[in-house]
């Protein structure tokens, strides 16, 4: 007996969600179809009905994952202030947090994701780099509130966004790669950028 178009959405959508966990968790490569499918609750043999292939679901993995990203930062920096902080000074706390760095399937899916990414051909990279687009214009027009630098070296609120936020996802990603291996160097890169971070914003008359 077959299945109704609103089950069947449904069942792809499990498949979507089981692999943005698998896939941020431990990387696309080294995610098979039979756990990916037992995770969302079905057999192998039912992938091909809803995707043509891994790279198809890698594609609509990313674009799914960027999306949910670019609604979570919004919604973020949009909460009342807490103890006085900007929502900026906030995000940037929690994202240079033990928590974060230790929960990448519930985390920012950019860093997650980076660097699976280059290897799952122009379609994929491009449904990235339009989240990552996004992500650095929220940033640069809350940078653009802070008083500027002296003359001729101020950037634009984009390039203000892409510096800051590449900064915070490079270095989420190096604490992950080492924290099993140099626990200390992991908890060190995100102490000493986040305090370096707020530093400069604070330098700048932002607090």
């Amino acid at each position: 007996m077959g299945v109704s178009k609103e089950k069947a959405l449904e069942n792809r959508q499990s498949i979507v969600d089981a692999a943005a966990k698998l896939f941020r968790q431990r990387g696309v490569d080294a995610v098979g179809l039979v756990e990916l499918m037992k995770e969302a609750g079905f057999t192998a043999g039912g992938f091909y009905n809803h995707f043509k292939s891994k790279q198809a679901l890698a594609q609509e993995v990313v674009a799914d994952a960027v999306h949910k990203a670019e609604e979570q930062l919004i919604s973020d920096l949009a909460k009342p202030l807490e103890d006085g902080d900007a929502a900026l000074l906030r995000q940037m706390r929690f994202y240079l947090s033990p928590s974060h760095r230790d929960n990448p399937e519930h985390g920012c899916a950019i860093a997650s994701l980076a660097t699976d990414v280059s290897r799952l051909g122009v379609e994929v990279q491009a449904d990235f780099a339009a989240g990552m687009k996004q992500n650095f214009e929220r940033f640069g027009a809350l940078l653009s509130a802070l008083p500027p630098v002296p003359p001729p070296i101020e950037p634009t609120p984009l390039e203000r966004g892409m510096a800051y936020y590449s900064q915070l996802v490079g270095t989420l990603i190096l604490s992950r790669a080492v924290k099993d291996a140099d626990p200390a160097l992991s908890e060190a890169l995100l102490a000493g950028v986040r305090r370096d971070m707020l530093a400069m914003l604070a330098a700048r008359g932002s607090v």
